[in-house]
C-alpha cells in the first residue's frame, strides 16, 4: 500500500508539470541530480540547458546469421554486474512473424560482442545458434530486464514481457538471463495496443513495477502512436492505465518508449523514444526499393528523441530536437530505422557511455550501431564565455561532500555558493570562499576556504547558486 501511495502521489505532483516544493525544500538526501529537466532549477541568467548528441562509433555488430536478419529489432541491452547482456529479435522475412525468434549476445566492454552458440532451438536447420526463446509471435517485442525488487526469488531474477497484438502482455520469467519459460499461463495485462516494444522494470523510487507501453490517441490503430503507464505491486495486478502527456509539446509518433532508470540517477527515468513520420520520406520510391526489396515499410522516417520523467503520468519533453539524427546516407533514412536499443552500459573508461542503435533496418547491412556519450552527459547547464548563474530551488541534503561532473575551457570556470532558507548568502560557503573549479571531471569535488565540510549543514534548507563562465555542468551530487 505504501508504494501505491507513492505513486499516487508522485503523478498529482508530476502530472501539474513541476516538481512542488515541499516545507524545507525538496530532499535530495544523497542522489545524484541531472539537469535533464527544469524540476530543481529555480532561474537562469546568462546559461541555458544544452541538449548533447552521442557521438556514432559505428556497427556494434551485423545481424548477419540465418535466424537473424534484415528485419531484426528491439534491441535490450542489460547491465549484469559486469557482463553485458543483449537480447534482440532475430526475424529474416517480414512477412512471416512465426519465424521471429529471440537471440542473444553478451560482452565484457560493450564494444566487442560475442554471439554464443547455445544449442537451445533448432533454427533454420541448426542448434549452433544464439536463440534463446523461439515462441514465434511471443518473440516480436522480448523485453527483459533485472528484477532488483527486494526478496524476489532467484529463479525470477530475470523477468521478461512480450506484447501481443492488441491482446496484452505474456511474462516469462529465468533464473540466468538464458533460459525463459512463461512465468504465468495468459496475460498479464491486456489493457493496451501493444504493437511496439513494450518496457516493464522494478522502481525502487516508486516502490513498484512500472510499465510503459503502446497506445494510440484514436480508436483503434488512429490517431498517433504513443505512451500509456501502469504500475504493479506484484505484476499481477495493475493500476488503470495512464496516458503520458508531454507537457506543452505538440504531439508526435512516438514508435517506441525506451524508458528505463538511469543507473546513477534511478530516480530519474530516460526515454530513448524512435519518433516516427509515417508521410515523410527521404528516398524515393525507386531508391527505397533498391535498398530493401520493394517493402511497403520503407516510405517514411524516423529519428531517436530524449524525453526523461521522474514518476507520474508526465514526460518532460524540454527539447524537441532528435538526441541522434538518422546519418549521412541514404541507407540511414528508410522506413522503420534508427530505433535506439532500451538500456545503456558504462564504458570501461569510467567516463563515456554506450547506446545502441539500430541500423539500416530491413537492408543487407541492417546492423546494430553503438554511440558514445559523456556518463550523466545527456543534459547541461552551459554557459558561454560572458558567463551566468543558476539558482537551485530550495532543497535538502545528506552527506558532507559536493562532486560535481563538468567541463570547461582553459578560460572557463565554475563557482558555487550556498544560501540559507532566507536567500542569503552562508558565511563560509559563498562565491568568494569557493576554490576555482575548471578542467574536465566526472566526480570533481568543490571546496571552500578554510576546509569547512558540508556536514554543518546537512538536512537544513540551503539553495545553490552557480557562477559558470565558458562551461558545462552535467550533473551533482552531495555524499
Amino acid at each position: 500500500m505504501k508504494g501505491c501511495w507513492k505513486t499516487i502521489l508522485g503523478c498529482v505532483a508530476l502530472c501539474a508539470g513541476s516538481m512542488v516544493v515541499p516545507a524545507g525544500g525538496i530532499d535530495l538526501g544523497d542522489r545524484r541530480e541531472l539537469f535533464v529537466d527544469h524540476e530543481l532549477i529555480e532561474s537562469m541568467e546568462g546559461v541555458s540547458l544544452r541538449l548533447h548528441e552521442p557521438r556514432n562509433a559505428g556497427p556494434a555488430f551485423y545481424f548477419d546469421k540465418p535466424w537473424e536478419g534484415k528485419f531484426s529489432a528491439g534491441p535490450t541491452v542489460l547491465n549484469d554486474n559486469g557482463l553485458y547482456r543483449m537480447y534482440y529479435r532475430g526475424l529474416p522475412r517480414a512477412d512471416d512473424e512465426t519465424e521471429a525468434v529471440t537471440a542473444y549476445a553478451e560482452s565484457r566492454d560493450g564494444v566487442n560482442w560475442v554471439k554464443p552458440n547455445l544449442g537451445l532451438f533448432e533454427v533454420e536447420g541448426t542448434k549452433d545458434n544464439n536463440v534463446v526463446v523461439a515462441v514465434n509471435k511471443h518473440c516480436r517485442s522480448f523485453s527483459p530486464f533485472i528484477d532488483t525488487r527486494p526478496g524476489v526469488p532467484a529463479s525470477e531474477r530475470y523477468k521478461a514481457i512480450a506484447g501481443v497484438e492488441t491482446k496484452g502482455l505474456l511474462a516469462f520469467v529465468s533464473s540466468d538471463g538464458i533460459h525463459w519459460k512463461l512465468w504465468r499461463e495468459g496475460y498479464i495485462f491486456t489493457e493496451g495496443m501493444f504493437d511496439s516494444h513494450n518496457v516493464l522494470f522494478w522502481s525502487d523510487h516508486e516502490e513498484a513495477y512500472v510499465c510503459y507501453f503502446r497506445t494510440w490517441t484514436g480508436e483503434g490503430f488512429g490517431g498517433f502512436r504513443t505512451i500509456s503507464r501502469t504500475t504493479s505491486p506484484d505484476m499481477l495486478n495493475w493500476s488503470k492505465p495512464v496516458a503520458m502527456s508531454f507537457g506543452d509539446t505538440p504531439m508526435e509518433h512516438l514508435y517506441t518508449n525506451g524508458t528505463f532508470p538511469y543507473y546513477r540517477a534511478p530516480h530519474i527515468y530516460i526515454g530513448l523514444a524512435k519518433r516516427f513520420f509515417p508521410e515523410k520520406a527521404a528516398a524515393s520510391v525507386e531508391q527505397t526499393q533498391a535498398l530493401i526489396q520493394n517493402s511497403e515499410r520503407g516510405y517514411d522516417s524516423s529519428d531517436a528523441v530524449l524525453m526523461t520523467t521522474r514518476g507520474g503520468g508526465s514526460y518532460d519533453r524540454t527539447f524537441m530536437e532528435a538526441f541522434i539524427r538518422p546519418g549521412d546516407t541514404l541507407a540511414d533514412w528508410i522506413g522503420r530505422d534508427n530505433t535506439p536499443g532500451l538500456g545503456l552500459v558504462p564504458a570501461a573508461n569510467g567516463r563515456e557511455l554506450y547506446i545502441y542503435r539500430l541500423s539500416h533496418y530491413a537492408q543487407d547491412t541492417s546492423h546494430l550501431s553503438r554511440y558514445v556519450l559523456r556518463v550523466d552527459g545527456f543534459v547541461s547547464v552551459h554557459a558561454p564565455y560572458d558567463g551566468g548563474e543558476l539558482l537551485t530551488k530550495p532543497f535538502r541534503f545528506s552527506g558532507e561532500q559536493l562532486v560535481l561532473n563538468f567541463e570547461s575551457s582553459a578560460a572557463g570556470e565554475i563557482r558555487i555558493e550556498l544560501r540559507d532558507a532566507a536567500g542569503e548568502p552562508i558565511e563560509g560557503f559563498t562565491v568568494a570562499d569557493c576554490a576555482l573549479i575548471f578542467g574536465n571531471e566526472i566526480d570533481g569535488e568543490v571546496n571552500w576556504t578554510g576546509g569547512r565540510d558540508l556536514s554543518e549543514l546537512a538536512g537544513q534548507e540551503v539553495q545553490m547558486r552557480i557562477e559558470m563562465k565558458d562551461a558545462d555542468l552535467y550533473s551533482f551530487q552531495f555524499r
